[in-house]
C-alpha cells in the first residue's frame, strides 16, 4: 500500500536525541502502513547512522536510509523530496518530537485545504531543567501561537511543518547553496509565490534546540544562524531588515516579548528576555558580518 505521509528526518551527529524523535513517530495514532520514514545521515561522526539502522530493522514502519559525506541541509532535504512516496512530507528534526495525534491532525487539515502547500505546526515546550532552554523557547512559543502565516513577511521553518510534495517539487525543492540554515525560509517563499497558501497547523510538536544548556551553545547556535543567513541575504535582501537584526534592536524586541511571554507562561524568567535577545542578536550579527 502506498504511504500517505513521508517523515523526513535529516540528521548529523544527533546520537543524543534522534531516538526520541523516531520513537515519537512510532507512537503515532495513525495507520503505520500509511507512513514511511526517510532518514538522511549527513556525514555523522557519531552513532547517528547506527541508531537509524537499528530502528529501521525493528519498527513496523517502512523506511529508507541515505548516508553520505556532509553535503548540507538543502541537499539532505532534497534527498527526502526525491524519494518520498507520500503525498505529504512532515519534517522532523532530530531534536524534535511529535505528539501522538500529530499526523492525524496535520493530514486531516491538509486534505481539507487542497490549495495549502505548507501547514505549520503548534510548538509546545518540553519539561526541561535548563532555564536557558526554557527562556530561549518562550519567544518561539509566542510566535507560533500568534503568527499569521498569510502575511507576506511571515514564513514558517521546516520544524514540524507539513509540505505537500507536489508543491515542493514544483519549485525545484530546496536551494542546495543555502546549507545549514535558511533553506526553509527560501523554499516557503517560492512555494507561496507559486500560488500555494501557507496555513496554521494544529498538530503539536516539541523542540529542544539541541538540549541547549550553556551560553556558549547559545552563542554558537545564533552565530551559525547569522552566518548562514548571509547566504540567503545575498540571494535576496527581502528576508531580513538589518536595522532589526542588531543587538540594540534585539534588546527592544525582548522587551516586547516580556508581556506576551509572561501572560502565556506566568514565569518571572521572562523578564530576562531583553538580555537574552541582546546576546542572541550580538551572536547573530557577529556571524552575519563574518566574511
Amino acid at each position: 500500500m502506498k504511504p500517505q505521509i513521508t517523515i523526513g528526518i535529516c540528521a548529523r551527529n544527533s546520537a543524543k536525541t534522534i531516538a526520541y524523535a523516531i520513537e515519537s513517530v512510532i507512537a503515532q495514532d495513525f495507520p503505520h502502513k500509511l507512513i514511511e520514514i526517510i532518514f538522511v545521515d549527513d556525514g555523522s561522526k557519531d552513532a547517528t547512522l547506527k541508531i537509524m539502522k537499528m530502528f529501521a530493522s525493528k519498527m513496523n514502519i517502512r523506511s529508507k536510509i541515505f548516508s553520505s559525506e556532509w553535503q548540507g541541509l538543502g541537499k539532505a532535504r532534497n534527498t527526502v523530496i526525491d524519494n518520498a512516496e507520500g503525498d505529504y512530507i512532515v519534517w522532523l528534526d532530530s531534536d524534535e518530537t511529535l505528539d501522538a495525534k500529530f499526523l492525524k491532525a496535520q493530514i486531516s487539515l491538509m486534505n481539507q485545504n487542497p490549495k495549502a502547500g505548507i501547514a505549520s505546526a503548534a510548538l509546545r515546550m518540553v519539561s526541561s531543567g535548563s532555564l536557558l532552554l526554557t527562556l530561549d523557547m518562550i519567544p518561539a512559543l509566542v510566535e507560533y501561537d500568534t503568527q499569521d502565516w498569510a502575511k507576506p513577511a511571515k514564513l514558517p521553518g521546516t520544524g514540524g511543518a507539513t509540505y505537500r510534495v507536489i508543491a515542493a517539487k514544483q519549485v525545484g525543492g530546496f536551494d542546495e547553496g543555502l546549507s545549514g540554515s535558511c533553506e526553509d525560509i527560501d523554499i516557503a517563499n517560492r512555494i507561496r509565490q507559486k500560488g500555494w497558501s501557507i496555513i496554521r497547523g494544529e498538530g503539536k510538536f516539541y523542540e529542544t534546540h539541541g538540549n541547549l544548556t550553556t551560553i556558549f551553545e547559545l552563542w554558537r547556535r545564533y552565530s551559525n544562524q547569522g552566518r548562514y543567513s548571509r547566504r540567503l541575504y545575498k540571494k535576496s535582501s527581502v528576508f531580513f531588515s538589518l536595522y532589526r537584526m542588531n543587538p540594540i534592536a534585539g534588546f527592544l524586541a525582548g522587551l516586547l516579548y516580556v508581556y506576551r511571554g509572561y501572560k502565556m507562561t506566568n514565569r518571572k524568567i521572562v523578564f530576562l528576555l531583553p538580555f537574552l535577545f541582546f546576546v542572541k542578536m550580538t551572536a547573530w550579527f557577529t556571524g552575519f558580518t563574518k566574511t
